[in-house]
């Protein structure tokens, strides 16, 4: 009896399956060193995009209240700065080496990302994914325009060539 019983909790075991939590995919940084000072760095505040979510979920970007689903296109505006608008990160001249060439892109830009203590969760993981989606897009169409593929298919030279171009930098704030 107890060897059935054993072999019946093995087969609940294996066949079922199992909900797997949500959670964001990042790659922390190292830990500093105890020995290094840490230096603050100033970042030009047209460099920055100030991404808010209060305890009522509502979102923030730069003081000007904006529902999720506008977040991306947000971002994307930030990134680009196609217009060379003074109030957006400004451009830089950089060559990216072949086939991209010298392009001009926003290197200094940051996303910082505040939520309040009471956040939902959910809420906090929709901004992230929108701010992900809109370097992800970005990343794509660059592949796409420089080497005719999608990004995913790129080797991992290419892969970096077009990280380079877009570098995800999203920033954590305190809340």
């Amino acid at each position: 009896m107890a060897d059935i019983s054993f072999l019946l909790l093995i087969f609940f075991l294996v066949t079922t399956s199992m909900d797997v939590n949500q959670g964001l995919a990042r790659r922390l940084p190292p830990p500093p060193d105890p020995n290094q000072e840490l230096e603050e760095k100033d970042i030009n505040e047209r460099n920055l995009l100030l991404v808010k979510i209060n305890s009522a979920n509502q979102l923030m970007v730069n003081g000007q209240l904006i529902d999720v689903r506008q977040l991306r296109e947000k971002t994307r505006e930030f990134i680009l700065n196609e217009q060379d608008d003074e109030h957006l990160p400004k451009l830089v001249e950089e060559d990216f080496g072949a086939p991209i060439g010298t392009i001009m892109y926003t290197k200094d830009h940051v996303i910082s990302v505040q939520n309040d203590v009471d956040t939902q969760y959910q809420a906090y993981l929709d901004v992230q994914n929108e701010l992900v989606a809109a370097y992800n897009e970005l990343r794509e169409e660059c592949a796409q325009k420089y080497f005719h593929k999608a990004f995913a298919e790129l080797d991992e030279d290419q892969q970096k060539q077009v990280q380079k171009v877009y570098p995800q930098k999203i920033s954590e704030a305190e809340p």
